[in-house]
């Protein structure tokens, strides 16, 4: 059973699936995306695999709807984005600037792939890492989901930038941006993006990446931005991990335009959320987070911002980093 159920209270699509009951946890003796493997086989750099415990299938059957509560097929897409045949690297800074850029290039393809798809309304593209996540396969890797609904927190995303732009005629990400160059919490930067932790920072190391140009999707991306794209994650991620010597748990998304309509207005972005609020310390999503999605910050985001700035310090000369950590 595969289907979408619908939220009246807060207007959401839950999804739900009993064949992820199924999927197997941590496996001690055998990868299912390392090479050789009855999925991957070899001679690849790369890899889009089909999930093959889905929340979502283009094949699922349109359910009856009976009564108050409202269902929907659960179409669309669930894709594992499998960065590397290495195993044991831990994280995207691990993987060379060469490689990285074969990450973002396929994230950039899947992207124009889908975007002509009639069913796929958003395409969220996100990644899971560490124990402390859940995460159930080590071998390091993404996802997407393509939904045929726009979730609830990217259409408050469109519904507030829409607003600013029909009362100031500018682009409110653009307008974040230029705030946060004031310099109090700006990490890095390179040519073409920008890595800091925002002002309204939910989670204690929460860094957010803009690109300086104002586009939708990435397929708008060229060649140079691309690079730059593959530099900064790879920046993100040793600064994150660098900050308490440790391997940092933390959920990644990108934020892109939904694919039906008009969306100048947007801007592509991507968010991280670290787990950890200290080294040995947890941040707990728990009961005003989880009850009212009010999140309380405990410390000053500016003094973490400068933490995670004398952590980017320290990597950036061992990346090979293409452009400059910031000194306010």
């Amino acid at each position: 059973m595969r289907e979408l159920r619908y939220n009246p209270l807060t207007g959401q699509w839950i999804m739900v699936s009993a064949v992820r009951k199924k999927r197997p946890w941590r496996p001690k003796n055998f990868c299912p995306f390392c090479p050789g493997s009855e999925e991957t086989g070899f001679g690849w750099e790369v890899l889009l695999l089909p999930n093959r415990f889905p929340m979502l299938d283009f094949k699922a059957e349109k359910p009856q709807n009976e009564g108050f509560y409202k269902k929907a097929g659960a179409i669309g897409q669930c894709s594992v984005i499998v960065e590397t045949p290495e195993h044991n690297l831990r994280d995207l800074d691990e993987l060379s600037p060469e490689q990285m850029v074969k990450v973002v290039e396929l994230w950039k393809s899947v992207t124009m792939e889908l975007k002509d798809n009639p069913h796929v309304a958003y395409l969220a593209i996100f990644r899971n890492k560490g124990e402390e996540i859940g995460v159930s396969l080590t071998h390091p890797h993404g996802q997407l989901y393509a939904l045929p609904f726009i979730p609830l927190k990217v259409r408050l995303k469109i519904e507030n930038s829409r607003k600013h732009y029909k009362r100031f005629n500018e682009c409110l990400f653009c307008r974040i941006l230029e705030e946060e160059m004031k310099g109090e919490r700006v990490i890095y930067e390179n040519e073409s993006f920008v890595l800091f932790m925002p002002f309204y920072a939910n989670w204690p190391f929460e860094v957010h990446i803009y690109p300086k140009c104002h586009i939708q999707w990435l397929t708008q991306l060229n060649k140079e931005e691309i690079e730059d794209l593959a530099d900064v994650l790879r920046v993100a991620t040793a600064t994150l991990n660098a900050l308490f010597d440790r391997q940092m748990p933390y959920v990644m998304n990108i934020f892109q335009a939904p694919f039906k309509g008009q969306y100048n207005f947007y801007h592509l972005h991507i968010e991280f959320y670290p787990m950890l609020r200290d080294k040995d310390k947890l941040k707990y999503a728990a009961g005003i987070e989880m009850g009212t999605w009010e999140f309380t910050y405990d410390g000053i985001p500016e003094e973490n911002a400068q933490k995670l700035r004398e952590a980017c310090k320290k990597v950036k000369e061992m990346l090979g980093a293409r452009g400059e950590c910031f000194t306010p």
